[in-house]
This record gives structure tokens, sequence and C-alpha cells, in this order.
């Protein structure tokens, strides 16, 4: 992974585990580009955690927004999951 990729998960780590305590709900938000196979990997990768997801289409449908509200036990497995499906082309992390 690239150095700059890794500089932002540990300053996301301090952030994290500065901002609030855990475990707790948290809320991830993603942008991909509209296609099936995309927006399935990052939704498996919240399987069996009991993850409430919400997937909006932008106007012209070339992109989807997926947001995902799921109970974390720690900064550190956000960061895991960010880490997770970062190696999903075109996604953005919000």
């Amino acid at each position: 992974m690239e150095q700059k990729h890794e500089e932002f998960f540990k300053r996301l780590l301090v952030e994290l585990e500065n901002d609030r305590e855990w475990p707790g709900e948290y809320l991830f938000k993603f942008i991909v580009p509209t296609d099936p196979a995309k927006i399935e990997a990052v939704e498996s990768a919240f399987d069996a955690m009991g993850a409430v997801i919400v997937t909006k289409k932008s106007k012209n449908e070339t992109y989807t927004s997926i947001s995902i509200n799921v109970h974390m036990e720690s900064a550190a497995q956000i960061v895991g999951k960010y880490k997770q499906v970062a190696h999903i082309e075109g996604i953005i992390s919000l």
C-alpha cells in the first residue's frame, strides 16, 4: 500500500481513538463506480455484522453511494474495514 495511504490510516486511527468511546455505531460512506461487482465487494466486507446498508445511484447512474451503519468494536476495526475495501478500483472513502 502506498505510503500516503498508510499515513492517512495512521491519522484516522488516532482521530477515531480520540473522538469517542468504543465499541459503538459507525457510519461508513463510500462512492464507487456503478458496477454490481464493486458494490457487492463493498457490501460483502460487512457481511454477518448486522450492518444497515443504503445505496443510491447518482443522477446519471455513473456512481453509487454506499452508506453503511454498523456496530464496531474499536477504532482499529474501523481502519481495518477501510483497508479491506481500499483495493476496489475507483472507490472513494468519505
